[in-house]
């Protein structure tokens, strides 16, 4: 192929309803020769791309990647210099928590033109679509967005600091590591706070359980919760009226107990 000149576009695929995905995204894709897209990207946004873009899977869930981010990042500049236009697809904003910022580094070191499509953040998005307003005057002045899992497979260091804090706690890849971040906000004598978990929120698969920091563990494992989930602790849980039923009925059935 000749006149090829590589460009990598990180395009952020929002939180998993197709419908919220940007327009500029959508003009990245239309535009796109090859889409590497991740296990959080729905698979519907994909026909956005022409019919005859490579279409790769690179996904990572926990105990099956399919590639290694070393690979991953090899395989965005390789197509790039073979193929030209590459769009690097991934779920919710890939700078949130989705290493976005290292692909970018690893091109830019090849010379090669970058641009960054800011997708919709489950942090922000997943809460909203049950009601949930992270942020509500007189009741959260603010909020942490934490990972559950870090890079060593631990639990981030932060979540201790966030218990210890009266701000709406949002937490991303903690559904492994929940009984650890339920142990944390116990200790800090908060097991009335309300906790909401909502799995593959926005999309038709959604689960939602609510309870309190000591009922939470128990409303996972009878509604059989698990990734991928957002976890949200505070007391802007309790104020959303999409959710109120589910706490009213919780907190009735505590009564009895």
């Amino acid at each position: 192929m000749l006149n090829i000149k590589p460009k990598i576009t990180l395009v952020g695929a929002g939180p998993g309803d197709p419908d919220l995905l940007t327009l500029k995204a959508v003009k990245a894709l239309a535009e796109a020769n090859v889409v590497l897209y991740d296990a959080l990207a729905n698979e519907e946004i994909l026909d956005y791309a022409p019919k005859n873009a490579i279409r790769i899977f690179v996904g990572k869930r926990i105990g099956n990647h399919a590639y290694t981010q070393d690979q991953i990042n090899q395989l965005i500049v390789d197509n790039a210099l073979t193929y030209g236009n590459v769009v690097r697809l991934k779920g919710g904003d890939p700078f949130i928590f989705g290493r976005g910022g290292e692909e970018v580094e690893f091109a830019e070191s090849f010379g090669i033109e970058t641009i960054v499509v800011p997708g919709i953040s489950s942090v922000l998005a997943v809460p909203a679509s049950q009601g949930i307003s992270i942020t509500k005057r007189g009741v959260s002045e603010s909020f942490w967005a934490i990972t559950g899992t870090t890079s060593d497979r631990k639990l981030s260091a932060d979540v201790a600091l966030a218990a210890q804090s009266s701000a709406t706690v949002v937490i991303l890849m903690g559904m492994h590591k929940l009984p650890q971040i339920i142990d944390l906000f116990q200790k800090e004598d908060k097991g009335n706070l309300p906790v909401a978990i909502i799995q593959n929120g926005t999309t038709a698969e959604e689960k939602v359980g609510v309870g309190t920091v000591d009922s939470i563990l128990e409303v996972v494992k009878e509604k059989e919760l698990g990734s991928p989930a957002i976890i949200v602790l505070g007391e802007v849980v309790r104020e959303s009226n999409k959710l109120k039923g589910f706490y009213e009925e919780f907190l009735s059935k505590e009564e009895i107990r």
